[in-house]
């Protein structure tokens, strides 16, 4: 186990180590508009689920919000209506947040970017949310197929964002180092000429009709049982 801050090893790890490295789970399935190019961050979610169209839940969150988390914001339906711009993000910064994930839209981007807090968000529109509405503060919410409770770890960078829950963060950590150093092992003999197509077994699925476990692929099984003949044997 290394010995650095978790959260920061997730965040250099980055989301797609961490979705594969943690079962293929939790990951948000949407294109995200990364509004701070480079930022990589993973912190745990405060969660702030919003009437339709309406964003007085993320003025609301603002009181619960604490230093080092990420704000995750979402509504009901997704709707390219902003809940977050300028104002909202300036408290969040104030307030100590790592990053924003909005299932919903932001504006005032070009400041966003200035102001430096990173953002991630499914929409970039100017129409603007209602403040009418009482939804739920710290509650489970499903963004882009994950769910994300508050004080799961949401890792966000370029790629988009995976989420681990709370209580099997160091089981992630730990297979998501040591994704990272089977990786590095392979880029080596990638770089000196090895190939993959080899070094993964994918020559015999495609060249002699073998799973990666060593049976037969039931499509090569299926076409040998039309012929007549027994399927090939591993």
């Amino acid at each position: 186990m290394s010995a650095a801050d978790p959260l920061s090893e997730l965040a250099r790890l980055g989301s797609a180590t961490v979705y594969e490295a943690g079962g293929r789970g939790g990951f948000v399935d949407f294109p995200l508009t990364q509004v701070v190019p480079g930022s990589r961050v993973a912190g745990p979610a405060r969660t702030a689920l919003c009437g339709q169209d309406d964003n007085l839940m993320v003025h609301a969150a603002m009181s619960r919000l604490q230093p080092g988390e990420v704000l995750v914001v979402t509504m009901p339906e997704p709707s390219a209506v902003a809940l977050v711009g300028d104002l909202l993000a300036t408290q969040a910064k104030a307030r100590g947040a790592a990053a924003v994930l909005v299932d919903g839209a932001v504006r005032d981007i070009e400041e966003l970017a200035e102001l430096g807090l990173p953002i991630w968000a499914r929409y970039v529109r100017v129409h603007g949310a209602d403040k009418k509405v009482v939804g739920s503060l710290d509650e489970p919410v499903t963004v882009g197929g994950a769910t994300i409770r508050t004080g799961d770890i949401v890792v966000l960078d370029a790629d988009g964002a995976a989420v681990v829950e709370a209580e099997r963060v160091d089981e992630v950590l730990a297979a998501s180092l040591g994704r990272e150093e089977k990786e590095r092992v392979k880029r080596e003999k990638l770089q000196g000429g090895e190939l993959s197509y080899d070094l993964d077994g994918l020559r015999a699925i495609v060249e002699d009709g073998q799973s990666p476990s060593g049976h037969a692929r039931p499509d090569v099984e299926s076409r040998h049982q039309d012929a007549g003949l027994d399927a090939p044997r591993g």
